[in-house]
């Protein structure tokens, strides 16, 4: 299984007519015919007007079929790509392979935590060691919704997403987090393998899995 991170930046103001095609045109169209959407979000806080979306293949030969037989659907290039496309602005992908299974919260009503952490060259494994050893303190606060390694596009990157009942929730976990002996330890030895720390607060899209 791999799963690609999709991110668009969308001209300022086109947010909600963006979000309404998707929701009304592309994803009737789409469904999981051409890969399964895991979830879809907007941003809250980090870069503004961008809307994140988080795809599941078998491998990258499915995933390469797959898209080859989307683009030749009529309806999906004729009544989604083309109303779409003067509101973007700019497209990164990223392909990710699992560190941890996905769980997906069982209800809904939660903000998103989208976390990128740049490791020195080749140092990734090692952290994600330390992380993944680390899980059932962290665990013990919040749960994690999953956890990937980046195989194209920014390599030595891991990228994680947490849920959170608000952002008060997530201000008062990460309070008592910080507050851990055990996660301090962990802080200790893992934090000096980054260059880099990226966060960004997500609400759910409308047509979004999880919620």
């Amino acid at each position: 299984m791999i799963y690609e991170l999709r991110t668009y930046t969308l001209a300022p103001g086109k947010q909600g007519e963006y979000l309404k095609l998707n929701a009304e045109v592309g994803r009737p169209i789409r469904g999981d015919k051409y890969g399964k959407l895991e979830g879809s979000w907007t941003t809250e806080f980090g870069t503004l007007n961008q809307y994140v979306h988080l795809w599941a293949y078998a491998d990258l030969v499915e995933r390469e079929r797959l898209r080859g037989e989307l683009a030749k659907n009529d309806a999906w290039s004729r009544d989604y790509l083309q109303k779409i496309r003067p509101l973007l602005l700019a497209q990164e992908n990223k392909i990710l392979s699992a560190q941890l299974p996905l769980k997906p919260p069982a209800d809904g009503g939660h903000i998103y935590e989208l976390r990128t952490y740049r490791t020195q060259v080749g140092k990734a494994g090692e952290w994600l060691g330390h992380f993944k050893a680390i899980m059932p303190v962290r665990e013990k606060y919040s749960k994690n919704v999953g956890v990937w390694q980046t195989e194209v596009a920014q390599l030595n990157e891991v990228v994680h997403l947490w849920a959170y009942r608000d952002l008060n929730d997530r201000a008062a976990v990460r309070g008592k987090v910080v507050q851990d002996p055990e996660w301090q330890a962990f802080l200790g030895k893992a934090t000096p393998l980054l260059v880099e720390m990226r966060s960004f607060a997500l609400v759910p899209a409308p047509s979004s899995p999880m919620k």
